[in-house]
């Protein structure tokens, strides 16, 4: 197993003085398990639990105090406690309604005692009004993996090295970086794809756990949706709304499927909740705070661009690309770059937006937040004269600094706008998007 950076959050919460039990939340197979496996290897005495069994429910179950529950866990797993910290992992806690409770009384009276729980459809136990202790537990996403981690799932130390000095000295190592970018646009961020594809430096060879992975989420859906109809419904998001990927979409006879715009809304919502896709929606402003306007038509992007090629049936397209930006209509590009802002955030609430000035046809695609500020990205190849909607937010931005991300070298260039106003066009690779804070951070000064 290749290590993750969220690793290094868990380490902040294993040190912390005070801890709650840590909820991870993620869509299936992003490597949950894997990880708090390797993490519980950090631990004098590690416990793991998978609720899925119904002995371990049982066991949760039991009508007796906390202590004594301790000591059960150990005996259930026939180990002795020793001297030291102590991790319990409960996996798939989704299946025991009365041990999402318990976890209340770890925060309260087993403080010494680090919990983590997981599961792959948390986000329906609403649906049976089941909650998670609030204020006692806290939360983490893992999302696929970005581009930095897929470099040291393939031994690209070299790479990564240079990634981390300033941007200007990735210019001679421009076309490798790229490459190994493409590569990564092609396999994506699963962390099974990743693993096989370093295994065997074949791509083809990982479409069987493509084909896999899909499948597994249109069977939750048989098993979780409640409703015939919006069973349907997810089903048919899962076999063609990858084809929409990056795309501005209605809800209303979503991809000429018929169903009703607020039969589409739900569906998608629950898709969400499962972490497997994210509708974008625009805001108006140029100024913090973020506020999306939600009944406008968002932007569908999905967590991960792998099985977007895949079931899109574009991966030869992409594979035959010399510039991914004009590979598939500019989609695609739009789809990683999304993928890789929001690998650079570990909370569950986090989301993306698009800036698009109400009736005037001028649209960024991305903003960032950054220092309280908002920041407008564009993903687009072509002269600064075509960046005209950036022009556009410019003008009523108060910052200075805009980014476009594309398939050219690091570079910065000083742009005035129709109305006078003087910026910093930011030319950012995508290999870079990773350092985009440090970037602002840099050119901001």
């Amino acid at each position: 197993m290749f290590k993750r950076k969220i690793l290094e959050k868990l380490e902040e919460w294993k040190n912390a003085n005070r801890h709650k039990p840590l909820i991870l939340r993620g869509a299936r197979q992003v490597g949950k398990t894997t990880l708090v496996n390797e993490f519980g290897s950090h631990f004098e005495n590690y416990l793991y639990f998978n609720m899925e069994r119904n002995e371990n429910v049982k066991l949760f179950g039991m009508d007796i105090n906390i202590d004594d529950l301790v000591s059960m866990l150990f005996a259930s797993l026939g180990k002795a406690k020793k001297e030291g910290k102590t991790l319990i992992f409960i996996d798939e806690i989704q299946n025991s309604p009365k041990t999402i409770a318990l976890l209340r009384y770890f925060y309260e009276l087993r403080p010494d005692l680090y919990v983590i729980a997981a599961g792959s459809q948390l986000e329906n136990l609403v649906d049976v009004k089941v909650s998670f202790p609030v204020g006692r537990v806290q939360y983490l996403a893992l999302r696929p993996c970005s581009f930095y981690e897929f470099l040291g799932a393939i031994a690209k130390n070299d790479l990564l090295a240079i990634l981390s000095q300033k941007p200007e000295y990735t210019v001679a190592f421009h076309e490798q970086l790229m490459h190994q970018f493409n590569q990564y646009a092609i396999i994506g961020g699963m962390p099974e794809a990743i693993q096989q594809y370093a295994e065997t430096k074949d791509v083809v060879a990982i479409e069987d756990v493509y084909e896999t992975l899909v499948q597994a989420y249109k069977d939750d859906a048989e098993k979780y949706v409640v409703g015939n109809k919006l069973t349907d419904t997810v089903r048919f998001i899962l076999s063609y709304g990858w084809a929409f990927a990056g795309e501005t979409i209605t809800l209303g006879n979503f991809a000429n499927s018929g169903y009703k715009s607020r039969e589409v809304g739900d569906a998608f919502r629950l898709l969400e909740k499962a972490m497997l896709l994210e509708l974008v929606y625009p805001v108006s402003s140029t100024q913090m705070p973020v506020i999306p306007e939600t009944r406008r038509m968002p932007k569908l992007i999905w967590f991960d661009t792998g099985l977007v090629n895949y079931q899109a049936g574009i991966r030869s397209e992409i594979i035959g690309s010399t510039d991914m930006v004009d590979a598939w209509r500019g989609h695609i590009a739009e789809q990683i770059t999304a993928q890789e802002l929001l690998a650079l955030e570990d909370s569950v609430g986090q989301h993306r937006a698009f800036w698009a000035k109400p009736n005037n046809g001028a649209e960024v695609d991305f903003v960032v937040s950054h220092d309280s500020r908002l920041y407008p990205i564009e993903v687009k190849s072509g002269t600064n004269s075509h960046l005209r909607s950036l022009q556009v937010f410019m003008d009523s931005s108060n910052v200075d600094v805009a980014i476009r991300i594309w398939s050219k070298p690091y570079s910065v260039d000083e742009i005035k706008t129709v109305n006078g106003k003087t910026f910093k066009l930011v030319n950012l690779p995508f290999y870079l998007i990773g350092r985009i804070h440090d970037i602002l951070n840099a050119v901001s000064l």
